[in-house]
């Protein structure tokens, strides 16, 4: 089922034949590079944890680009735990997709329909401190800087004694863009 359409993506549910889409994603170390130092997950708990783990919970979706037919990555807005109207924006694109507006253009589009169909009162999104990209297309979006705190994380990847960081877009705020 398709969740929305942009200009030039289309955002729809996962389904179980979306293994190898994840698991080429997954193993880019590019795109793995701020979430577990480069490595891939592999196909077994793709199959097994991650796929079965998004078909259940829900509240990420595919992103296909439209022209192509091929699949870039996902989008999120997952639930802020004790929070029922506020979400967290998530991405992950492989990286022939970076550098073309895509990350701006889905996460502008989720969070218009976390605001108008989920009625959402604030959402927010977390990266790492040295993780300017992702930090760019926040901004881009009308996320504001909140704050940097430090997680304790199982393994050291490059940038982490830098910290996380926080970002947040309130409803009024969006209106008022």
């Amino acid at each position: 089922m398709v969740l929305l359409e942009t200009e030039r993506l289309t955002l729809r549910e996962f389904t179980p034949s979306d293994v190898d889409n994840l698991y080429a994603l997954d193993s880019d170390p590019g795109v793995m590079r701020f979430i577990n130092g480069g490595r891939p997950t592999p196909r077994e708990e793709i199959e097994t944890e991650l796929l079965p783990r998004i078909l259940r919970e829900g509240g990420k979706w595919a992103a296909i680009e439209r022209a192509s037919s091929d699949f870039v990555g996902w989008f999120a807005l997952t639930t802020v735990l004790g929070a029922r109207s506020e979400r967290e924006l998530g991405y992950r694109l492989r990286t022939n997709a970076w550098g073309k507006g895509y990350a701006t253009e889905g996460s502008r589009a989720l969070i218009r329909y976390g605001f108008t169909e989920l009625g959402l009162t604030r959402v927010v999104a977390n990266t790492m401190t040295v993780n300017a990209g992702s930090r760019r297309v926040m901004e881009k979006c009308g996320l504001s800087y909140l704050r940097t705190y430090h997680l304790a994380w199982p393994e050291t990847i490059e940038g982490t004694e830098l910290g996380d960081v926080e970002y947040e877009l309130t409803r009024a705020d969006w209106e008022n863009q």
